[in-house]
């Protein structure tokens, strides 16, 4: 045990280990995966150990830009339809958190810098802390306030999402696959040519084909389809193979003519998977490759970051995209060429491009924002790299830097940030939460649980109720509308889907803004009750 308390380094692994260990118990069927970490730091916190200085931010930065990373390719997609709603979400959990605060200090009378310490710590918000210690001139009791709620905050949240499914007997993986089936999916429809305005014209002169979601990949020639080129003439009653999302690809059918009922074999040797890696390819949009005319060649989709969609003329193809092309086959060994094709690259880690990105993250959490003549505020460790991840992930690369991570190293960086930043937080709290519970006794607690409590469970139901928000979508905004990282660890790891990360980057930046806000007035508005 001596050793223990003597080397932090040892410390640190051996509060990890027994976190893990005690995280893969279950109870009922219910775990605490990896936030079990969070109960072995308290312990140990509490017997005196200590870990190394910074563990607990370079956790938190990992784990959040690794979530940036992962949410970007759908975030601002998905921003445009939900993240509107998410952002109320975040707006919601984080003002009724603040008048709860406000409510319960003035009933039990508590002072202004406990309640705010209180607040922030049940928020699981280290922006909130920061913003606290400076409306109060320092951090005196606020750290303590902070230092008996943040096990309930990050307690609770994990409880909450673990516990809520059960309770509703809904099954997280149905809930999954009922999304996934919400989503378009790509089909291939053989069409009959019945249009007269295409009849007897090249395909390279019928400009609505590039411009279209949908790709025309085939033509068929007996019982055999074969690729497209150039030169190929439409004429009355040819059929043509369309691929597309099944939410756009009506629109292209009607445009041709109507569905064929013909059979037909699909020749699986003048269709290839390309992996794309040189810089003649990276950047440039699909008219600007001009493909068909240069080698013959159809993509017909593009897979990028897990995600496959159908492309037009703008799109732009990315490092490391795999194009799904289709055209002779010694058209596509010479495109394979051309574009630097290698399997690899899906497996390979660009270690320069996650150190470039975190810094650039780390430096976009120090700019302050806000009104002249006010203190503003900043995003933080959390929220710069946060913010990096997701711009990275979506344009997939910026310059020379890469947002692209392979997933088994992806889910590494998070997990392995996840349990260091819970490690770092729970040795905190640990070594205080005697003293304070003793100082200050059970009023704090009660306090404590109904500030983490009654924001989560009215956003349940104005998700559910007044949003309209699926489950993986309300489990996730409550984890972002709480900043809570080890909710939406717990909740990544029980759940293989995109859903609750892109839920949770839509609202916690909303939140992480709104609580620095929410702290300061919080003080004022106790300091005009006397507290």
């Amino acid at each position: 045990m001596d050793l223990l308390f003597q080397n932090p380094l040892i410390a640190l692994f051996v509060i990890i280990g027994a976190g893990l260990a005690l995280g893969n118990l279950r109870v009922k069927g219910v775990s605490l995966g990896s936030s079990g970490v969070i109960f072995s730091a308290l312990f140990f916190g509490a017997m005196g150990a200590t870990i190394p200085a910074g563990v607990e931010q370079l956790g938190l930065v990992l784990f959040v830009y690794s979530i940036g990373i992962a949410a970007g390719p759908g975030f601002f997609r998905a921003f445009a339809s939900q993240g509107v709603v998410l952002a109320k979400l975040g707006v919601f959990l984080t003002a009724s958190g603040a008048l709860v605060t406000i409510l319960l200090a003035a009933l039990m009378g508590i002072p202004k810098d406990l309640a705010v310490g209180i607040f922030a710590g049940a928020m699981t918000s280290t922006p909130a802390l920061a913003s606290a210690m400076d409306a109060v001139g320092g951090a005196g009791a606020v750290s303590v306030g902070y230092g008996i709620a943040y096990p309930f905050g990050g307690i609770g949240v994990v409880l909450f999402i673990q516990l809520l499914p059960r309770l509703l007997k809904i099954d997280l993986e149905e809930e999954a696959n009922r999304h996934q089936a919400k989503q378009a999916q790509i089909q291939r429809v053989l069409v009959e040519v019945k249009n007269s305005m295409l009849f007897d014209k090249c395909f390279s002169e019928i400009e609505y084909f590039e411009h279209s979601r949908c790709r025309v990949s085939r033509v068929l020639e007996g019982e055999h389809l074969h690729p497209v080129s150039p030169e190929t003439v439409l004429k009355q009653g040819m059929n043509l193979m369309v691929v597309g999302e099944d939410d756009r690809i009506d629109t292209m059918i009607a445009f041709i003519g109507q569905k064929s009922d013909r059979t037909f074999f699909i020749d699986a040797e003048s269709r290839a998977r390309i992996v794309v890696t040189s810089s003649e390819v990276v950047g440039k949009d699909l008219r600007g490759l001009n493909l068909l005319n240069r080698f013959g060649l159809v993509v017909s989709r593009v897979a990028r970051n897990g995600v496959e969609f159908v492309p037009n003329a703008e799109t732009s193809i990315l490092q490391a995209d795999t194009l799904v092309v289709v055209g002779a086959n010694e058209n596509i060994r010479k495109f394979e060429v051309f574009a630097g094709h290698r399997m690899k690259a899906l497996d390979e880690t660009d270690l320069l491009s996650i150190a470039v990105g975190i810094a650039a993250g780390l430096v976009l959490g120090m700019i302050p924002f806000g009104l002249p003549n006010s203190s503003g505020f900043a995003l933080g460790l959390s929220g710069g790299p946060l913010m990096a991840g997701l711009i990275l992930g979506h344009f997939g690369k910026i310059g020379k830097i890469r947002g692209h991570i392979p997933q088994a190293a992806r889910l590494m960086m998070m997990e392995m940030g996840l349990v260091l930043f819970l490690a770092g937080a729970g040795i905190g709290a640990g070594g205080k939460i005697v003293s304070v519970f003793q100082q200050h006794g059970p009023s704090l607690l009660v306090m404590s649980f109904f500030v983490m409590l009654i924001p989560m469970a009215g956003g349940y139901f104005i998700a559910r109720k007044v949003f309209k928000l699926e489950f993986l979508q309300t489990l996730g905004g409550i984890c972002g509308g709480m900043t809570s990282t080890p909710g939406l660890g717990v909740l990544s790891a029980k759940v293989d889907s995109e859903v609750p990360s892109v839920s949770y980057a839509a609202a916690y930046p909303v939140a992480l803004i709104l609580m620095t806000i929410f702290s300061q007035i919080i003080v004022q508005a106790l300091s005009r009750f006397g507290l």
